[in-house]
């Protein structure tokens, strides 16, 4: 039935001399819908499976969305528009599974209008689609429109744009004036510019979205770990908050002292320096604590000055650095006053610059070695010969 529909509406599109986005046709959906008899007992999830191709269990949880539907010829309308924007049957299935409420939409007073509104701001058919396929709800109200100029201009890039709305598109059904510009100014009032805030939005899509207070509480927060606004940490701070309950924040800064056995001013330091901690899973935290302190014999105060060691991976970086710097210090080719944290945190090209190259007569083997030793190979003991 799509496909029929799509040959219908292809045929009038090649014979008009409008523009070939298919939003002037509304005269003619108009009469495709109203061709259509509406059958005098309408099963909205057969109609969901045979028309949409959407499975038996999505149709029956789509179904308690649009129950109401008494009729396929809004359906049938919404169908004839999508198909003439160019969608697979396979994108038309998604869209309705995700959003079976479109299916409801006014061609006439909502989504023709919204086509021609956001083709008049420059978007390109391609760009308006994927933007119906990540946020078709958006499209069943005028608020896309009159977001869309703000919100690009707040996140630099259409593209950035689309990895916000892709994991929530709160931000394009927010209100401007209510919710999503108060927000944008108290971040501003913590010092962060726009390059920031497009950045925080990315990595929290929900952020500007949420209520004031909620925000507000967000920043009180990162305040209270030791974070201060204006510092470059702020906007990590509040990203590692975002997503966490004051209960949550308790548990893991007693699990951090516990784990590392810092004092509270020593947890602190950590935080202000790298706030992502806070995100770090027991298991992940237990095992840097044990090969830091237990094996390399870090004091606990140094990690808690450097923690950005806690967020390299234990066996391709931190491991095999260390096994490489042993055995240079244990045969006279390094200085034992050599820090370990610098070896750890240089770029693998400096590393390798740095502490393997120098080496190549003395241990022939070495690069080898720590190579394996990055592989998780890592080799009973590092070899001269």
């Amino acid at each position: 039935m799509l496909r029929r529909r799509s040959c219908i509406l292809s045929h009038h599109l090649s014979s008009s001399s409008a523009s070939p986005i298919p939003f002037p046709f509304h005269r003619f959906l108009s009469v495709a819908a109203s061709a259509v008899s509406p059958k005098p007992s309408f099963d909205v999830k057969e109609y969901l499976v045979a028309t949409c191709g959407l499975t038996r269990a999505q149709a029956l949880k789509a179904s308690t969305k649009i129950s109401h539907v008494k009729s396929p010829s809004n359906p049938d309308a919404v169908l004839a528009y999508l198909a003439g924007l160019g969608l697979s049957s396979a994108d038309v299935g998604a869209l309705v599974a995700k959003d079976p409420r479109f299916l409801c939409t006014s061609v006439d007073k909502t989504l023709t209008p919204n086509l021609v509104e956001l083709t008049g701001l420059g978007l390109s058919h391609s760009q308006i689609t994927c933007l119906l396929l990540l946020a078709p709800d958006c499209f069943r109200g005028k608020p896309i429109v009159s977001s869309l100029p703000y919100c690009l201009s707040l996140l630099g890039s259409y593209e950035n744009l689309l990895r916000v709305i892709k994991h929530n598109s709160g931000i394009l059904n927010s209100s401007l004036e209510k919710v999503v510009k108060p927000n944008v100014a108290l971040l501003q009032e913590c010092g962060l510019g726009d390059c920031d805030i497009a950045k925080l939005c990315i990595a929290k899509p929900r952020m500007l979205a949420t209520n004031l207070e909620r925000l507000q509480e967000m920043v009180a927060c990162a305040e209270g770990l030791g974070v201060p606004r204006g510092s470059v940490m702020f906007r990590h701070a509040l990203c590692a908050v975002a997503s966490l309950s004051n209960e949550k924040i308790t548990a893991q800064v007693d699990n951090l002292k516990n784990t590392f056995r810092w004092s509270d001013a020593e947890v602190r330091i950590a935080v202000s320096k790298l706030p992502l901690i806070l995100s770090r899973s027991k298991d992940i935290l237990q095992r840097r604590s044990e090969f830091l302190i237990s094996e390399v014999g870090l004091e606990p105060a140094y990690i808690a000055y450097r923690p950005a060691m806690l967020s390299y991976s234990l066996e391709g970086r931190l491991r095999p650095r260390y096994y490489v710097l042993k055995f240079l210090k244990e045969n006279g080719l390094l200085d034992h006053g050599r820090d370990y944290h610098t070896a750890v945190a240089c770029t693998e090209k400096v590393f390798v610059e740095k502490f393997i190259c120098p080496h190549k007569e003395a241990a022939p083997h070495l690069a080898e070695d720590y190579e394996a030793a990055c592989r998780g190979e890592v080799p009973t003991r590092f070899r001269f010969a």
